[in-house]
């Protein structure tokens, strides 16, 4: 039986770089799928399900790190290459942080670039065949009174045990991954929906006046869920 080639998502919006991508990436033997921007590179990466992403951080619509943080929101296995002009050591920080698996510098030596790629797949392959298991950011989590279940994307709150849309649970993850950091509407769509500035910021509001509802014991003076005028939002928990 023949191996299904391994399948690639390069988000850059350089034509000439990201066709000089494929075309060496396909001369070793892979599948090259290619997004020109942060709204595109998200709607194929949930429509191919691709073994690698190479990602820039200088997107149009979404950078890069928005990208990024909302795929870890979903899979913490997927392996991600950022290839970006922002190589100083605050951006590769901020990349590892937000959970890249590798960052590499433009300009950059294609071969290079290509053994990096190989190793990361070989990776993947070694962690499927030996069914190494990868642990969710969040499997559960409790602040006050309530318990989150991601597992079963099911809470229990002052309104009893209820049950969570895949968005909710996605974007109560979002809040609790950045607890205690400022939130824009603009951000909190970018991560949490995959859309660009132009996004209507009701969407966020409204998920905002639900959350209060679940688990604020007084949703018009809210304790967790807190609005920064001119900002956002903010989950505040202390420990």
């Amino acid at each position: 039986m023949e191996t299904p080639q391994m399948r690639i998502l390069i988000i850059e919006d350089d034509r000439h770089i990201a066709e000089g991508l494929k075309l060496n990436l396909t001369l070793q033997g892979y599948e090259v799928v290619i997004a020109a921007d942060g709204v595109a590179g998200l709607t194929k990466w949930k429509e191919i399900g691709p073994d690698l992403v190479i990602l820039d951080i200088m997107l149009p619509g979404i950078d890069g790190f928005s990208i990024l943080q909302s795929i870890r929101l979903e899979d913490e296995r997927l392996p991600i290459l950022i290839l970006s002009a922002k190589g100083d050591p605050d951006d590769r920080i901020k990349g590892l942080a937000f959970g890249v698996d590798d960052y590499l510098a433009k300009p950059f030596n294609l071969e290079e670039l290509l053994l990096r790629v190989e190793r990361l797949l070989k990776r993947v392959s070694w962690s499927q065949a030996n069914s190494v298991p990868v642990l969710p950011t969040f499997d559960t989590y409790h602040f006050g009174g309530n318990h989150i279940d991601f597992k079963t994307n099911t809470a229990r709150c002052r309104m009893g045990e209820i049950s969570l849309t895949e968005q909710e649970a996605k974007v109560l993850k979002l809040f609790i991954a950045n607890r205690g950091k400022p939130l824009s509407r603009d951000k909190l769509l970018q991560i949490g929906w995959g859309y660009s500035h132009k996004t209507t910021t009701r969407t966020v509001d409204n998920f905002i006046v639900r959350f209060r509802k679940y688990f604020e014991a007084d949703s018009r003076n809210p304790v967790y869920f807190k609005s920064l005028r001119s900002i956002g939002y903010l989950f505040d928990h202390p420990d």
